[in-house]
């Protein structure tokens, strides 16, 4: 047997036990649902028990674990189920991530972000078209749906239209849609939205300060922005580098075979397309001058008696976000002709509401099973044994290795458990308020920023990924033999390389005291 059959085999083997470990692993929702029931036995045996721990001024905090099947606790359990463990978690969390998804759903669905992926991505020259795809793929995270199923075909039409091998064309773009996920240049993304709000709650009901590390308050919008708009960059060009130095090189002399009929112009802008997106340019600057307005007027900002400073533009910047898109979307709609009256901009709003309903039973039992750790007393009890455990290792001296041991765990995660946000519900309500224990220079914002960047590094190597079957159908189209295992080989390239200046990119943040955001 050849060294490249038994690599074959090596590899297929630990891609064959990723994917059947991972689907032993259960829905979040149902994990949630254990969770609940395991706090509610757990606290039955160690209810009472107290412990203590050290607070901000340095003097001792005496905490004691209530037991959740008496009586009274019950009763607080079903009384706040409903409004305060979730339609009101997080000062209205839940609200605000559908309102987030109102703008997004009204671009998406009046086709302007797949008119613009067409626009630009037929417009490329061949020198920079694998940096182009991997920065369009990137920006495509405000619109998964548009990222998956228009670029990364697109890609394989164009770079086989010039005679390359079109499989190195849907690498780059689909290392820039699925691994570079969490960067961009546009400010309060839904994914910002869902981690940073996340983030807060899971600080804040641990006792945690959602502050940064100069003791500034966090805005969870925005509080990465800093670092993801420097992201997009350094992402673009290492993807590049990658393609070039490792993709290209092993694919440009692999036969493929072109799909019959295949044309081009199925991927061309249409007259009515153009014509929307002319009116959709005039959209965003008619909303972009409305949120001047705005910023500048009623939500400008002002300083109460106590001297403090209050931004109301900054602390309803996903309100305006969430205006922009409506508005720019709702142009390029009327202008196609796909929204004839207000009614068809509703009927927008209502289909991507549709697509939430995961979301709304997952934070149902997620936020209620953290509105019991913070009652009980038992999240509050685990930070401290996790934060004990880590200090006896003398980790609290090294918060660089904290980061990278973060990334490295959510990493390995990743790879048998997929979701971005219901990962997140898993590993955020242990990690933050454990590290910041046992470091305070690990705070809320570090630690969110060190888990997009291990989550969006390793989407591209598990087949756990929602889109892993669609990538692979488009991709087989150009080579009916491919395997799953041949994209991840493919694709471990970009993950490696993105894993590893990413990770030291925030690092560099960390070490040099740069804001992640504002």
């Amino acid at each position: 047997m050849s060294a490249t059959d038994t690599a074959k085999m090596n590899g297929g083997g630990v891609i064959s036990f990723i994917e059947k470990a991972g689907k032993k692993i259960p829905d979040p929702i149902i994990i949630f649902m254990w969770f609940i029931v395991g706090a509610f036995a757990l606290t039955a045996m160690i209810g009472g028990l107290t412990f203590e721990i050290q607070g901000a001024d340095g003097s001792p905090i005496t905490h004691t674990i209530k037991n959740m099947t008496d009586a009274e606790h019950v009763v607080w359990f079903f009384d706040n189920a409903l409004l305060q463990n979730w339609l009101g978690f997080g000062n209205g969390i839940l609200g605000v991530i559908l309102i987030v998804m109102l703008g997004v759903g009204v671009a998406e669905s009046s086709g302007l972000f797949n008119a613009i992926i067409k626009k630009l991505g037929t417009r490329l020259k061949d020198t920079y078209l694998a940096p182009a795809l991997i920065f369009l793929g990137i920006m495509s995270s405000i619109a998964t749906d548009a990222g998956y199923l228009i670029l990364i075909p697109l890609a394989g039409l164009l770079y086989a239209g010039l005679g390359k091998n079109p499989l190195i064309g849907m690498a780059a773009a689909f290392a820039g849609v699925s691994a570079g996920f969490s960067a961009n240049l546009i400010p309060a993304t839904p994914v910002d939205v869902i981690i940073g709000l996340n983030a807060q709650i899971f600080a804040e009901s641990q006792g945690v300060p959602f502050e940064s590390s100069t003791g500034e308050a966090l805005t969870p919008a925005t509080m990465h922005y800093y670092f993801i708009f420097v992201s997009t960059f350094m992402l673009v060009g290492i993807g590049a580098w990658v393609t070039k130095k490792f993709v290209e090189p092993r694919f440009k002399n692999v036969p493929y075979e072109l799909p019959e009929g295949m044309d081009l112009s199925n991927f061309a802008v249409t007259e009515e397309e153009k014509k929307g997106l002319r009116a959709a340019f005039w959209g965003l600057l008619l909303s972009l001058g409305l949120v001047v307005a705005l910023a500048l007027g009623p939500l400008a900002p002002y300083e109460t008696a106590s001297g403090k400073v209050v931004t109301p533009y900054l602390n309803n910047v996903i309100l305006l976000i969430t205006l922009v898109f409506t508005i720019v979307g709702a142009a390029f709609g009327v202008a196609t002709g796909k929204f004839k009256s207000l009614m068809d901009v509703v009927q927008a709003m209502i289909a991507q509401m549709n697509t939430m309903g995961y979301i709304l039973v997952l934070t149902f039992f997620c936020y209620n099973f953290l509105g019991i750790l913070g009652y009980s007393g038992l999240g509050t009890y685990i930070t401290y044994i996790g934060a004990s455990g880590l200090s006896a290792l003398g980790l609290q001296e090294f918060p660089i290795l904290l980061i990278i041991g973060f990334v490295i765990t959510t990493g390995l995660i990743n790879l048998f458990v997929g979701g971005l946000t219901s990962k997140w519900m898993l590993l955020g309500p242990i990690f933050v308020p454990m590290l910041y224990q046992v470091n305070p220079a690990m705070t809320p914002d570090l630690i969110a920023a060190a888990y997009r960047v291990a989550d969006s590094s390793t989407n591209i190597i598990t087949p756990m990924m929602t889109y892993a079957g669609v990538i692979l159908a488009f991709m087989r189209k150009y080579k009916p033999d491919l395997s799953f295992g041949d994209v991840i080989m493919m694709m471990v390239p970009y993950s490696v390389a993105f894993l590893l200046f990413w990770t030291s990119l925030l690092v560099g943040f960390f070490a040099f005291n740069i804001p992640l955001g504002f």
